[in-house]
């Protein structure tokens, strides 16, 4: 068969995207046009374009058909069963730059793909990163983002996954941690509910299990004056403060109404 001449070549991929558009529409894809540009970009033959439509027509999210996610302007890698960075947690990672500018050692607990360890990293230039999730998917999806940074990734159940000389010195303690009340996780999206580790997301009868974890053991391993940032609901935000100010830590409410966040920081005294 010939090569294609420009104008056939051209004609085609136009069919590629208003193929895809149309199959993605179908599915109930709100940003098909954007989708589809995303999927054709990342598709290497038209063997792997068909089969990359197919799975997001079959509801699995797109960062996970596509390989990566956007946080911060950086391309963060994911893979299947690891927690997908929201675009919300980017208010995490502003407001851990506004408290600490100057950070020197950071840590990333329940930190899934790494994304915010990343992302602070990046901004900070130079700093000590260190990552730790109790999943193994995300501390092996952690290691492909977190290196690009120079940091150091660990497994285990949060604060015991961290190396100990790391007790005292940490200036930022970034943990995003799961808080959807167990009777709740049902009801989220299809594509969080089904394509996610559930450890990422139950946060137990009321959410904040694991946040009153964190806040209790955060005063032994934070620097003086560092502070520890955990995103929550609104509706937890009063009960997630009473865990920080419980554990000895001064703490106060961030709320961004445009991304809909509310983050929780800590600081030692």
């Amino acid at each position: 068969m010939p090569p294609l001449s420009p104008s056939s070549s051209s004609s085609s991929s136009a069919s590629s995207h208003d193929s895809v558009v149309a199959a993605l529409r179908a599915a109930g894809c709100v940003f098909a046009e954007d989708e589809a540009q995303l999927i054709l970009s990342a598709a290497r033959t038209p063997q792997e374009l068909a089969a990359m439509v197919d799975r997001r027509v079959g509801g699995l999210p797109l960062e996970l058909v596509v390989g990566w996610a956007e946080f911060r302007g950086l391309r963060i890698a994911v893979e299947p069963g690891v927690f997908v960075p929201r675009r919300r947690t980017e208010f995490l990672v502003e407001q851990a730059l506004a408290q600490a500018p100057s950070a020197s050692v950071v840590v990333d607990l329940c930190c899934g793909s790494g994304a915010v360890g990343a992302a602070l990293a990046t901004a900070l230039g130079q700093v000590e990163l260190h990552a730790a999730d109790i999943d193994p998917a995300a501390v092996r999806c952690a290691r492909r983002n977190v290196a690009a940074v120079g940091g150091h990734v660990h497994a285990g159940d949060l604060f015991a996954a961290l190396p100990d000389d790391l007790r005292g010195r940490i200036d930022i303690l970034a943990a995003n941690v799961p808080y959807v009340p167990t009777d709740q996780v049902g009801l989220l999206p299809a594509e969080a509910r089904d394509h996610e580790p559930l450890v990422a997301l139950d946060g137990g009868a009321d959410g904040l299990d694991v946040l009153r974890r964190v806040a209790a053991e955060a005063p032994h391993w934070l620097a003086p004056g560092g502070c520890v940032l955990v995103e929550t609901s609104e509706r937890q935000a009063r009960a997630a403060l009473e865990a920080f100010t419980g554990s000895g830590l001064k703490a106060r409410l961030t709320v961004s109404e445009e991304l809909y966040a509310t983050v929780v920081i800590g600081v030692r005294a």
